[in-house]
């Protein structure tokens, strides 16, 4: 693989040079204000800053893909939302349903396999095959949501995330298609909408926590 090649994927895009792409790569700036917005809101929780850090490198990850729009780019882009997935999956095995540490992280694993076989299954569907490895995420919020239904300030927070990230992800899909109506495309609400749920899945976790935290007292 040649790294440095120019990956052409965006409306906005209209050659290779850096800001080819201002508003895809300026939108980035969401996800760097969601994270300074939540990282005083994490009350010192842990996984909640871990969180909150990761969601910063999604937004330095994604600029630098929508700037030098390269292979090592796009790996830069892509890998801090796959571990912001992971450790959410995480803590919600370990601190929602109550899992110890190793069952919650073989529980996590198990996103791999969940992953392998669903994205095939979407990227046979017209609308969804374009994003079809985000959508395994509402997929699952959906699933985690209705099976802690007892537990309902997290149902309502997975369920309002899952409807955030379905419109985030259906921006995200449509963009090439509405070229020839939008020039600029709609990438770049895909990254607005992904800061305000990303940061609303950490406030979720937060609450969930300090629930917890009051119950024991």
């Amino acid at each position: 693989m040649d790294w440095h090649s120019h990956i052409d994927a965006y409306c906005e895009r209209i050659d290779p040079g850096f800001w080819s792409e201002p508003i895809n790569a300026l939108t980035n700036l969401a996800f760097l204000v969601a994270a300074l917005w939540i990282w005083p809101r994490t009350n010192g929780l842990p996984l909640a800053r871990a969180l909150a850090a990761i969601l910063f490198a999604i937004g330095i990850g994604s600029f630098l893909f929508h700037t030098f729009a390269t292979p090592w780019a796009a790996l830069m882009d892509v890998v801090p939302i796959g571990v912001f997935i992971l450790l959410y999956l995480f803590a919600v095995h370990r601190d929602v349903i109550g899992l110890g540490f190793w069952p919650a992280l073989g529980a996590t694993a198990l996103f791999i396999p969940f992953a392998a076989i669903t994205v095939p299954l979407l990227g046979m569907l017209p609308f969804f095959g374009i994003s079809a490895f985000y959508w395994t995420v509402p997929i699952l919020l959906v699933i985690y949501a209705l099976a802690l239904h007892r537990t309902p300030h997290i149902t309502r927070g997975f369920l309002t995330g899952a409807g955030l990230l379905a419109l985030s992800i259906s921006a995200r899909s449509v963009d090439e298609t509405l070229c020839n109506f939008i020039p600029f495309g709609t990438h770049f609400l895909w990254h607005v909408f992904n800061a305000v749920m990303l940061a609303w899945m950490i406030l979720v976790y937060r609450r969930h926590m300090l629930a917890g935290a009051a119950r024991d007292r």
